[in-house]
């Protein structure tokens, strides 16, 4: 009797559980039917393991226990290079620091996850591998100078190399080569070089301030001469009318007192002061007086 009674029970709390166990699994199965895939995601629908489409952000539905969704980013990627080392065509020594920024294109996540299941293992497997290679094949071609002088065309022939390299589901947006360190001793010649040429450039400064100097000395200098010379010539010139002019004054008087006795006897009686001379010659006449002849 007892024995029956305790089998009675367990059945009855069977009939308890099962219920409650069917109800779980079905609110399970319906939560997992549903799946969400994020704006900068392509999600990749696998049955059974096997690539049978892929979703674009949003809510999408699978079957479960037999679908699931692996989620691949197509947003922008960065990957970092530190320590590559390399040597310049001259045999410079140098060690880069690089970034490489990459995208997945939305219509080519189905070969991501079949090629290498995730992006990390994209990166490893294709970037890794050729970024190095590449920036040290064209570092090759620059002499040490022109690869710091020319530091974008240095990084669009590397972006060109590595994108020629990388075959597979990935698109390079772009390299950016962040630094490059020489040696001690060769960025000390450098130094030395660029500041012997400052002090060229400085020098050269110098003179040519020296030469303008000069030159607007000599052309002050000319333009006091041309003054000066312009001054003498005109005082000359006046000195030439004035002394003309005195010159032909006198002509005219003396024409004139030539032509009329009565006027230079008049000139000397307006000079004369009224007094005799103290002291006459033998033969001297007094001014102004003359003896009438007898006839």
């Amino acid at each position: 009797m007892l024995k029956n009674d305790l089998a009675q029970a367990n059945i009855n709390h069977l009939g308890k559980i099962i219920p409650i166990a069917v109800l779980l699994i079905i609110l399970i199965s319906l939560y997992s039917s549903w799946y969400t895939v994020d704006q900068g995601e392509r999600g990749v629908l696998l049955r059974n393991g096997k690539i049978i489409d892929t979703a674009e952000p949003g809510l999408g539905f699978k079957i479960p226990l037999m679908d699931t969704v692996v989620k691949i980013s197509t947003q922008t990627h960065t990957a970092n290079y530190q320590g590559l080392q390399a040597y310049s065509r001259d045999q410079q020594p140098a060690t880069l620091r690089a970034s490489v920024t990459f995208s997945i294109p939305p219509d080519r996540v189905e070969e991501v996850y079949a090629n290498f299941k995730s992006v990390d293992l994209m990166v490893s497997r294709l970037l890794d591998r050729q970024v190095p290679t590449q920036i040290e094949n064209i570092f090759g071609k620059y002499t040490a100078i022109s690869a710091v002088q020319e530091r974008i065309k240095f990084g669009i022939d590397v972006t060109a190399a590595i994108t020629q390299s990388i075959k597979g589901p990935v698109t390079i947006n772009s390299v950016q080569i962040e630094n490059i360190d020489f040696s001690n001793a060769y960025e000390k010649s450098v130094e030395d070089r660029m500041r012997a040429e400052v002090e060229v450039q400085t020098q050269l400064q110098n003179l040519e301030k020296e030469r303008v100097s000069a030159k607007i000395a000599v052309t002050q200098a000319q333009a006091e001469a041309d003054s000066q010379l312009a001054r003498a010539i005109a005082e000359a010139e006046s000195i030439r009318i004035k002394g003309n002019a005195e010159a032909s004054a006198i002509k005219i008087r003396a024409e004139a007192l030539a032509q009329n006795q009565n006027l230079v006897e008049l000139t000397k009686a307006e000079r004369w002061d009224g007094k005799l001379p103290t002291t006459m010659l033998p033969t001297g006449t007094i001014p102004f007086l003359e003896v009438p002849t007898t006839k």
